[in-house]
């Protein structure tokens, strides 16, 4: 049982020790999407910019630190603006990040390269 805890204690002394030496971990379109989900009544039908919108918009880019994390957020809302395909205006998915106050690196367009995001 001894044994077990110090087997134990090492691997965990391992993880934080390489930890900081861990490859960028791109953001998952699932994380995206779970942050963008309450934004879509105001993509799609316009009105009200709920606050769970924004705070997604907030939390979605505080995540997005590495051009990786920012290249694959790109690619996923590109991906998600595709599946909406013309229900989405365009306008209002431009303008969102500025309506809920967060400063983002690139434009929010389907013609936006994400290869280019930094």
């Amino acid at each position: 049982m001894e044994g077990l805890l110090k087997l134990s204690m090492l691997v965990i002394v391992c993880m934080l020790v390489s930890a900081p030496m861990a490859t960028e971990a791109a953001i998952s379109c699932g994380a995206v999407a779970s942050n963008l989900g309450q934004c879509i009544n105001y993509l799609t039908k316009g009105g009200y910019i709920s606050p769970g919108c924004c705070y997604g918009v907030r939390r979605l880019n505080s995540m997005a630190q590495t051009t990786t994390d920012r290249q694959q957020a790109c690619r996923c809302i590109q991906g998600a603006a595709k599946a909406l395909g013309s229900r989405l205006n365009a306008g209002r998915a431009a303008g969102l990040p500025g309506a809920c106050r967060v400063r983002i690196s690139y434009p929010i367009s389907a013609r936006t390269n994400c290869n280019n995001v930094r």
